[in-house]
């Protein structure tokens, strides 16, 4: 059982940043891809951006590409999710997720099976 623990959300400028972090509890995210998904009100959980904790590599959706960074730090055990030029439609609810790494690092909310409660991004324009 791996639980997730995302904090950093709150209330930003259009154009502001912001940086999300994703701690794991009872063991290390070593293995795992770890991703970012959101979902605003009515509309679909939504990749955001994904990480493998070996190696670094990463992937982002479209969307973001250019103005969010997502990276590992091992030494605190976190992923964090640099947001800058943060748009009124970059506001929904921001979970971290996780599975164990193999393959292809994925995008689909259903190749992911640990997931956290979630923070919440809103962004004033």
């Amino acid at each position: 059982q791996v639980q997730l623990v995302e904090s950093g959300g709150g209330l930003v400028q259009a154009g502001g940043s912001l940086r999300l972090s994703c701690a794991a509890s009872g063991r290390t995210f070593s293995s795992y891809d770890v991703a970012w998904f959101r979902q605003a009100p009515g509309k679909e959980r939504e990749f955001v951006a994904a990480i493998r904790w070996s190696g670094g590599f990463s992937v982002y959706a479209d969307s973001v590409k250019g103005r969010f960074t997502i990276s590992s730090d091992n030494a605190k055990n976190l992923v964090t999710l640099q947001m800058n030029s943060l748009q009124p439609e970059d506001a929904a609810i921001y979970s971290c997720a996780v599975r164990p790494s193999r393959f292809l690092l994925r995008q689909t909310k259903d190749a992911y099976n640990y997931w956290g409660q979630g923070t919440q991004v809103t962004v004033s324009s």
